[in-house]
């Protein structure tokens, strides 16, 4: 048994130790006030998701959530400074502290969240067919039925064709190493549908809207959040509470307003009652 002084002395130590780790974790969300701006990860070069506008400035749908963040942090949705990282960038400028928050195009997986903490989504991506206006074929059900009479244009990858094939089965694929090669294919009549992410068949189409049309069959579901570093429970739960509200409470007209500038469609409208995302 140990004396009573001594068992004072460990529980001195065990109290100072236990302060000292609650002393040094992460207040991501204090810093950030503190610092006055929002420090977010993102691309230059992908719409209608991140990239420079005609006038240098930044743009997309992923600035915009961006923007909707700063503005729960600082009541200024300008309150945000973007660093063009890489793809394979994202997960390191999280976990070094370059940045607070990765927002770009980010798909959640298993794997992924062992490194990074994702939040709530905000996007549901998917592989959508492109067809042309008044062409042979007028949506998915007729390229379907044409068996391996059809052929479909897409970006070139390992899994393409397989993928293509997940939703027309016998159809030929035609593989191209950039996306306007590919809706050149489309456009010339060398393929019958291009198969591309939803979200940038709908961003074409609103660019082109007497041109294109939606095949009307979506697959390949992958839900997109962003990123932070894992360990802060508050800063997570924080940008969680920005998201959340602007899909579905006070700051749902932003949400809606770049969700039809960059899709071309509005977002559902928040049932009023019940929280019907609680279900």
């Amino acid at each position: 048994m140990l004396a009573k002084h001594q068992w004072a002395m460990g529980l001195g130590v065990l109290l100072a130790v236990a302060g000292s780790a609650g002393a040094a974790q992460a207040d991501k969300l204090q810093d950030v006030l503190q610092r006055g701006k929002l420090v977010v990860g993102t691309g230059s070069t992908n719409p209608p998701w991140h990239f420079r506008d005609d006038k240098g400035n930044f743009a997309g749908f992923d600035i915009d959530v961006a923007k909707i963040i700063a503005k729960g942090l600082f009541n200024d949705p300008e309150k945000v400074e973007f660093v063009v990282q890489a793809s394979d960038a994202r997960i390191p400028n999280i976990t070094t502290d370059k940045v607070d928050i990765t927002c770009q195009f980010m798909t959640v997986t298993a794997a992924r969240a062992q490194q990074v903490a994702f939040t709530v989504p905000y996007y549901r991506e998917g592989v959508g067919l492109l067809l042309l206006k008044g062409g042979k074929y007028a949506n998915y059900d007729a390229l379907k039925g044409a068996g391996d009479g059809i052929t479909v244009a897409v970006l070139q990858n390992v899994y393409a064709e397989e993928m293509v094939h997940q939703a027309l089965p016998q159809a030929k694929v035609d593989q191209y190493d950039s996306v306007d090669i590919m809706y050149q294919a489309l456009n010339s009549g060398r393929a019958d549908a291009a198969a591309t992410d939803a979200s940038s068949l709908r961003y074409f189409m609103k660019q082109n809207p007497d041109r294109y049309v939606d095949a009307g069959y979506a697959w390949n579901p992958q839900t997109y959040a962003c990123a932070v570093k894992r360990g802060d429970p508050d800063w997570l739960e924080f940008v969680n509470t920005s998201l959340r509200e602007a899909m579905n409470g006070v700051e749902f007209p932003a949400y809606k307003a770049a969700f039809e500038r960059w899709f071309g469609e509005a977002p559902p409208e928040p049932k009023i009652g019940f929280p019907s995302e609680m279900r």
